[in-house]
């Protein structure tokens, strides 16, 4: 078993500079592990800052705590931080929206929401190599340099830990404005991307994926009903981000020039470890009430794993959408459902709504009893029982 933290502090000046060109070069490995900075230093206070938010973070109720994820996902951290490992602290907290972030005192969060949207391993070390190439590049560090950046970082870390449930309550609204407030600047976040496919490459995962996470993250942003064209105006993750579309294209360009396709991108090792989770986040992901952003979303899903559980909560989007033809689009993801494994009972309670609403009450009673045979202990089972007494 690896060792399954992260990494932490901050480096010389210049270092990723450096590093990055021995990477690239296939030279040699990160730069030795760093040491706990002097606490009357400005990087002394901002870890002892982080390191009393991180005390708190360990708290949240809403710390995904099972084991298992928790050490896998450190674990593909691990492959990529290499002797930084022992240093570095991955947390998993439950939220339906694609974020992760790192501070300089190695402490990362990654969100759910994030989680669910990832096709492989690949793509999950994609954005763990960025965030970690933030960290080494001592990007966190160089905008404390600013004395206003200091004190957004303070009120950043406040919403946004609030945001996770752990301090004063904080709205994403408010940590997205603040997120654009401690930001870093596109160029860092540019090496911090070649950093990354980077680390990629030495970890034996394909570069190409860095690219893929991109484009699928702006096909989701461009079929909102709301899309303006601004990402990083309906993404916390982009609020300060280069265009993620000449992102991807630069990450692709890179990836060809690095072999890009070559490596274990790591499919079913990634589905092994979610499956326990992914109804969970399924149903968080449906009511962030985002239905363009979700279908998208969840149609991409029924493509890579088309089984029950899939097709089902695609049926669910539909159905609380609610727009012209969504019932008929429900219905056949529902008999989708039906014929596939894993299966949740629960269909036949949302097509019973769905034939109550088209007036079908022999329909709709039969598809009522048949949830209640499935599930008589469900919490909506006095509801259901109402229903079918209503309709004699």
């Amino acid at each position: 078993m690896r060792r399954r933290d992260f990494i932490t502090g901050c480096t010389c000046c210049g270092l990723m500079a450096s590093a990055s060109h021995l990477l690239a070069a296939g030279q040699g490995p990160l730069p030795a592990r760093l040491e706990r900075p002097d606490p009357s230093s400005d990087e002394g206070g901002l870890w002892a800052l982080l390191s009393r938010e991180e005390a708190r973070l360990k708290k949240s109720r809403f710390l995904v705590r099972d084991a298992a994820l928790n050490s896998y996902v450190s674990g593909v951290a691990c492959r990529l931080a290499g002797d930084h490992c022992p240093d570095t602290r991955v947390y998993v907290v439950r939220s339906p929206y694609f974020n992760a972030a790192m501070a300089p005192n190695g402490m990362m969060q990654v969100w759910t929401g994030l989680l669910l949207r990832m096709d492989n391993e690949a793509q999950l070390a994609a954005v763990l190599g960025h965030e970690i190439g933030h960290y080494v590049a001592r990007h966190g560090v160089e905008q404390l340099r600013d004395a206003k950046s200091r004190s957004a970082l303070g009120q950043f870390l406040g919403l946004a830990f609030g945001a996770a449930g752990v301090g004063a309550a904080g709205s994403i609204a408010q940590l997205a404005l603040l997120a654009g407030m401690f930001a870093y600047s596109r160029e860092h976040e540019r090496e911090a991307d070649r950093i990354g496919q980077e680390l990629m490459a030495v970890g034996g995962y394909p570069p190409i994926e860095a690219a893929r996470v991109w484009a699928q993250l702006v096909a989701e942003l461009k079929a909102e009903t709301e899309w303006s064209g601004d990402a990083g105006g309906r993404s916390i993750f982009l609020a300060s981000h280069p265009d993620p579309e000449e992102r991807s294209q630069a990450m692709a360009q890179r990836a060809a020039e690095m072999s890009g396709n070559e490596g274990e991108a790591g499919r079913a090792a990634l589905a092994r470890q979610l499956r326990g989770h992914r109804r969970q986040w399924l149903e968080d992901e449906l009511k962030r009430r985002k239905s363009g952003e979700t279908i998208a979303l969840f149609e991409r899903l029924t493509r890579n794993s088309d089984d029950g559980e899939t097709h089902f909560f695609l049926g669910e989007a539909y159905r609380l959408r609610a727009a012209e033809g969504d019932g008929r689009r429900a219905l056949s993801e529902y008999a989708e459902a039906e014929s596939r494994p894993d299966c949740p009972p629960e269909i036949f309670r949302s097509r019973g709504m769905l034939q109550r609403q088209a007036g079908d009450e022999p329909a709709a009673r039969a598809s009522f009893e048949r949830y209640l045979l499935l599930r008589p202990d469900a919490e909506d089972s006095e509801m259901i029982r109402g229903y079918l007494q209503e309709g004699g």
